[in-house]
């Protein structure tokens, strides 16, 4: 059985109550934390400072989701915080993999993520330069939408090709993953789930982590 991991989106935390909601997810595997800039996606929502915070209070590491223009620029900054994984857009990135490999050489994780309407044949060849690949299962911008299940092909083929290749990248998808949908995703080959709502919005968010992940591993294969 693969390894499966939760990553509850803070997207869905109250961010008046940060470090109190962080507590309440000590069970996850990483708590995923959305940089927007409302100019990639039309939301903002927080920078280096909040992030800065949010590693210093986070009792998990930190996957960190950067939706924003120009990554070249800003990623490292994010790595340098210590987040233990920074993802950021192809769509956005000039050079993603001379961006993949700084985020490397700094001491992070590099993820790079894909929105709904993007292919992913153009990682195939470069698969090994990155750590995770994130299919978007909503279109990037706003937590609550609903998963897009149109996504499971793409997500497939990325596994299919993956496994071809011996590669050991992570599989991401975030978006309108709950207990509903999960194993759709896990099916189709993600191994690693953002989860927002269906975790912050639980009356125990970890009870609601321990039934996703089991959920996931389930149908993991």
């Amino acid at each position: 059985m693969a390894d499966t991991r939760i990553n509850p989106s803070i997207l869905s935390a109250d961010f008046v109550n940060m470090e109190a909601d962080l507590a309440r997810i000590a069970a996850a595997d990483f708590v995923h934390v959305d940089v927007m800039d409302n100019h990639f996606v039309p939301n903002l929502t927080f920078g280096p400072q909040m992030v800065r915070r949010v590693q210093e209070t986070s009792p998990v590491p930190l996957d960190v989701h950067l939706m924003i223009t120009d990554p070249d620029r800003w990623a490292p900054g994010y790595a340098e915080l210590g987040a233990a994984s920074v993802t950021f857009h192809l769509e956005a990135a000039a050079e993603p993999v001379a961006l993949a490999r700084r985020l490397r050489q700094i001491g992070a994780r590099a993820g790079v993520a894909v929105k709904p309407a993007t292919p992913v044949e153009g990682l195939y060849d470069v698969l090994d330069e990155f750590d995770q690949i994130l299919v978007m299962t909503v279109e990037p911008g706003f937590g609550g939408q609903s998963f897009m299940a149109d996504q499971m092909p793409k997500l497939a083929r990325l596994r299919d090709e993956a496994r071809r290749r011996g590669s050991h990248v992570w599989l991401q998808v975030d978006g309108g993953i709950s207990e509903s949908t999960i194993a759709q995703a896990a099916e189709a080959g993600a191994d690693t789930f953002v989860a927002g709502s269906a975790v912050f919005g639980a009356a125990d968010p970890g009870r609601a982590i321990e039934a996703l992940r089991a959920q996931a591993s389930a149908h993991v294969h």
